[in-house]
């Protein structure tokens, strides 16, 4: 079977994107997510993940937090609105990072669970993981996917955030 690593943003979104890829991949979760703050919130998403793959009976990797390698990242895009080009940059932070796991470590390829989101395109998550390697184009989003994470998120008790992650996507709009 070929080994896939799927990037998770978080444990409700990688449910269904699991229950799509299992019978064809050898799968591993990527949890790799700087630009979550505060601290607090991306604990209790690491915990999600981490009572996911326990419960699926999957691999775990838990990259390096580094928000202030994100906060670079993303710098003079603060004020960019949701879906512009600070999320584009977001985007290619983290998937770059899980881009680079999967060449390091021997993987067929990565993909992401960030396409089952409503609120995320996933043509241009396509055009940025296609540049950074062998990447897995899928829009989880698709079929009712996103309704199906919802389902097996309370199946499954597992917490689920009301934001994407970012400080500045947690603010109220203006």
């Amino acid at each position: 079977m070929p080994r896939l690593l799927l990037h998770t943003c978080c444990g409700p979104c990688a449910t269904a994107c699991i229950e799509r890829l299992r019978d064809g991949y050898a799968l591993t979760l990527f949890f790799s997510n700087s630009n979550i703050a505060p601290r607090a919130e991306y604990d209790r998403r690491l915990a999600a993940a981490r009572k996911l793959a326990d419960l699926q009976g999957l691999p775990l990797v838990e990259d390096a937090y580094d928000h202030a390698a994100w906060r670079a990242a993303v710098q003079g895009l603060e004020d960019e609105p949701e879906r512009g080009r600070r999320c584009e940059a977001c985007f290619a932070f983290n998937l770059g990072r899980a881009a680079r796991y999967a060449r390091e470590h021997a993987f067929d390829g990565f993909t992401t669970t960030l396409t089952v989101s409503p609120h995320k395109a996933a043509p241009v998550i396509f055009s940025i993981g296609s540049r950074l390697g062998p990447f897995l184009a899928t829009d989880f989003k698709k079929q009712d996917g996103f309704k199906r994470s919802l389902e097996l998120t309370r199946r499954l008790g597992l917490y689920r955030q009301d934001y994407c992650g970012c400080e500045f996507s947690a603010r109220p709009p203006t």
